[in-house]
């Protein structure tokens, strides 16, 4: 089942192995404003999902690892198909989503940014970013 185990900001990230899921994108509805939940915006997803590595790496067999593109369909369903008020639920959605599915992952980091958002000033996005740690 998954953890809600935050562990400390970086100081606590897991070692070793891990999926990489970098600048994924998409149309969602997600934000408190009207305008959000009608018009949407662009998401910016980046997935690390910590897991051993070696057996696929020996065996050369996507049966010993979890396909990226599995974790990929997660994270488009959540985005595109789930709205919510939070980035921090948006975020919540997918690693526990991911924890629950793949019982191999260990612990999952979700970052997600809006790179359009309605503020004074340059910048490149606002976001969130969480790490979830499967319990034992």
């Amino acid at each position: 089942m998954a953890s809600t185990n935050t562990g400390s900001q970086y100081g606590d990230l897991p070692k070793g192995d891990k999926l990489v899921l970098r600048g994924l994108k998409f149309h969602g509805f997600h934000g408190v404003k009207p305008e959000e939940k009608t018009l949407g915006q662009k998401f910016v997803i980046d997935v690390d999902a910590w897991m051993d590595l070696l057996p696929a790496g020996v065996s050369d067999n996507l049966s010993d690892t979890v396909s990226y593109t599995a974790i990929y369909r997660i994270v488009k369903e959540v985005v595109e198909e789930m709205p919510q008020n939070l980035l921090e639920s948006v975020a919540q959605l997918i690693a526990s989503t991911t924890l629950t599915k793949f019982p191999q992952i260990s612990a999952v980091r979700v970052h997600v940014a809006k790179p359009h958002v309605a503020v004074k000033g340059q910048i490149d996005y606002l976001g969130v970013e969480i790490i979830r740690y499967r319990s034992n």
